[in-house]
């Protein structure tokens, strides 16, 4: 009863302001006849509590709701084996870089008769793009949720890969200008040994680094970086050439792991970077004692940043900003992806035991229609936004902490995070889709450390931080959306499984090896024997294919 009385007042409120306007109005659908699916996401996540009140508002906007259902204690091939073995599957899912096994069992409902019929998922992508994502059956299976822009774009993230700073290790040191991998650790050390505990106590820890699964892309891939490429994540392409070329035998890729060796002998690398789990080095970002780390943005912040709101650890400087490193000073740098990036080796997609298929699809237009989607990334208005007299949404200091908050969360907010979704500007051309993109919202919610920093550096958001080249992404790019896909049914295949088996193994040893020489000959010994010709000969036959296609 307690919930639904707060149901009640929650429609009226949003029903007073006017956002429940339009298509749909509100509580047309009764509770018997809301559709209750479950969806399985390869990749970790926050529970919603049963009873989610925005969820239940857009339950009785649309019609259904969603069980998210996120991996726990597996990589996204186990989980994905498993639930192929139990041959019982949710309506939806999206199995990470295991949405080739699910293809293989047959087990999922081609899209290519629905496209049409549902014209927001149809809006998602042109029709070259939609052409993407077929398989080699030539039907398509799932639909990328991330990295549509609509309209202009509105990023104040950097939501891509750098070596991450805390603002107030930069204020400490004078804010000066680090370009690369030398100036950062110096920065590191020097920090370190005028200040080796938090005010509390707590050990400081200058740098650490995530080995676990997939994520170990957190040591390995900086190289390609490093030399001034965008990620294309498995390999770097040589334009001027049309080469694949293999970064992990590059000159910069031996002289990055020397430097991680010199940095661990020093005691400036965690001693755990090698055993820990992502919920453990999550667990240590959050405390505020780490002061630097190369990584994703999305793999930390949304969580991390959230912490550091609610126990004031923004105020303190613990909020990290990206560097866009190289590996000599003056060149350039491509750590910032400008423009939409295409990855079609993974999305949302509906599984064959899903009764009423058509009710899913429209489930899935119905997410991205303007008033939900406000719904779902910005909360009802007057309770987690309110409207200015020109239109533009906004919070107040109580409401982002309030929406910071992981109870708070699980409870009252649903963003289907997983689901289809946009960037860029709301379609009544003054909003942006999401809180995080409202250049306004952006700036009120910076902790004073963070505005400080950009104004030392003369940065208006986070990408200003990285100096990147401003350029279109080529029509080849990412090359990881086929390295994704990759499976064993090909000698490439079994290659790419086995480089990755051998930088699991050895990237760890070689930083911390006593004898880096000797250490790093085994390693390149162990692995050009996974026979990586094999793997770079498919890329680059994928390279070609990708560019003819573009220039048809």
């Amino acid at each position: 009863m307690k919930f639904r009385k707060y149901f009640v007042t929650l429609m009226a409120a949003a029903m007073a302001t006017g956002m429940l306007t339009g298509a749909v109005s509100a509580e047309e659908y009764s509770d018997d006849q809301i559709k209750d699916y479950t969806m399985f996401i390869a990749m970790p996540g926050s529970e919603k509590n049963d009873g989610n009140e925005v969820k239940e508002i857009i339950a009785h906007k649309i019609g259904g709701r969603v069980k998210e259902i996120w991996l726990t204690g597996q990589t996204d091939a186990e989980a994905v084996g498993t639930i192929i073995a139990s041959g019982e599957y949710p309506e939806f899912i999206n199995g990470g870089d295991a949405m080739a096994a699910l293809y293989d069992a047959d087990v999922l409902v081609a899209w290519d008769d629905y496209i049409d019929n549902y014209p927001n998922l149809k809006e998602m992508y042109t029709d070259k793009e939609w052409d993407m994502f077929r398989q080699e059956d030539g039907h398509i299976y799932w639909a990328n949720v991330f990295g549509n822009t609509y309209g202009m774009s509105k990023a104040t993230t950097h939501n891509d890969e750098a070596f991450w700073i805390q603002a107030k290790v930069l204020e400490w040191a004078g804010y000066p200008q680090i370009e690369t991998l030398d100036e950062y650790f110096d920065v590191l050390e020097k920090y370190y040994e005028a200040n080796p505990t938090l005010e509390d106590g707590t050990k400081v820890i200058p740098y650490t680094m995530l080995c676990e699964d997939w994520r170990y892309f957190c040591i390995e891939n900086a190289p390609e970086f490093l030399a001034g490429y965008p990620n294309d994540g498995s390999v770097i392409v040589d334009k001027e050439n049309m080469q694949i070329v293999d970064y992990n035998t590059i000159p910069i890729a031996e002289t990055y792991f020397r430097k991680l060796n010199e940095e661990y002998s020093k005691g400036i690398i965690d001693i755990e970077f090698g055993t820990q789990t992502y919920d453990e080095y999550i667990a240590k970002l959050s405390t505020g004692a780490v002061l630097g780390m190369c990584d994703q943005w999305w793999d930390f912040a949304y969580t991390v940043n959230d912490v550091f709101k609610q126990q004031g650890l923004d105020i303190a400087g613990c909020n990290y900003v990206p560097l866009g490193l190289v590996a000599e000073k003056g060149q350039e740098n491509r750590w910032h992806t400008y423009g939409d990036t295409l990855n079609n080796s993974s999305g949302v997609a509906i599984t064959t035991s899903c009764d009423d298929v058509e009710a899913a699809f429209q489930f899935l237009n119905d997410l991205l229609d303007q008033e939900i989607h406000d719904l779902r990334f910005w909360g009802v208005e007057g309770v987690d936004y309110l409207v200015d007299e020109n239109g533009l949404y906004y919070r107040t200091p109580e409401m982002r902490m309030q929406v910071a908050d992981n109870e708070y969360k699980a409870s009252h907010m649903c963003d289907y995070s997983y689901m289809p979704q946009w960037g860029g500007t709301s379609k009544d051309g003054i909003n942006a889709m999401t809180p995080t993109e409202q250049t306004s919202e952006f700036f009120e919610g910076l902790a004073e450390p963070l505005v400080k920093c950009f104004e030392a550096y003369g940065a208006g958001n986070y990408p200003d931080m990285i100096h990147s080249v401003v350029e279109e992404n080529a029509p080849w790019f990412p090359m990881y959306s086929f390295s994704n896909a990759m499976t064993t049914e090909t000698e490439g295949g079994v290659a790419w499984t086995k480089m990755g088996e051998v930088k699991h193994e050895w990237l760890p040893k070689v930083v911390m090896s006593d004898d880096f020489d000797t250490t790093w000959a085994e390693y390149m010994e162990a692995y050009n024997a996974t026979n990586p010709e094999a793997f770079l000969a498919e890329m680059q036959e994928e390279l070609e294919r990708r560019a003819a296609a573009a220039a048809e």
